[in-house]
């Protein structure tokens, strides 16, 4: 009996969808992560890894989107293809299915590379963006949860006594906040 055909899907952040990845083909089952592939952390791969076997084949967009460096890379599709599973990456048009071959080896870590080379550069591409923003006086990162003037609020009710986890409610936020709202305001 063959094995099941399962879709990996991966995008790099929340806001993004995996609607374009794979979208006219079919599948006996299907993860994805919404997270960055710098790492083979993510519980959509973990999962995908614990459920396929021998003879599945595994099918995949692009191979950035399995791994973006070259170690993960090689270290996921050399150990799926030892357990029997068919990795094929559909952008690229390459099915690895363990059998030496000089050429598909090749082509998988000249393309290895080329992902990892990408989010290097993305990552160098950020921080000269995050720089050029504060060196203009711009503000980088999350958006504050609390204002200015709720920051005081806090600070006033702390120091008459009120419980934090009591004023982290009605401000609808967490304790961790609460304390680091009065850390920040007693550095300044």
């Amino acid at each position: 009996m063959p094995g099941q055909t399962v879709a990996y899907r991966r995008v790099s952040t929340t806001d993004q969808t995996t609607s374009r990845q794979l979208a006219e083909m079919k599948f006996d089952r299907e993860f994805s992560d919404q997270c960055s592939g710098s790492t083979t952390n993510r519980p959509g791969l973990k999962a995908c890894l614990d459920f396929i076997r021998e003879g599945d084949a595994l099918v995949v967009h692009s191979m950035d989107r399995l791994a973006r460096n070259l170690p993960d890379m090689l270290a996921l599709v050399g150990d799926l293809t030892k357990r029997g599973v068919t990795v094929q990456f559909v952008k690229e048009g390459l099915t690895f299915t363990g059998e030496k071959n000089p050429m598909q080896e090749l082509q998988l870590q000249i393309m290895g590379a080329v992902a990892q080379f990408e989010l290097a550069m993305i990552r160098e591409r950020q921080r000269e963006g995050v720089a050029a923003a504060k060196k203009a006086g711009k503000h980088c990162g999350r958006k504050a949860t609390l204002s200015a003037e709720q920051v005081a609020e806090v600070r006033e009710r702390v120091a008459a006594g009120e419980d934090k986890t009591t004023i982290a409610q009605a401000f609808g936020v967490s304790r961790g906040t609460i304390y680091n709202a009065i850390a920040k305001a007693q550095t300044r």
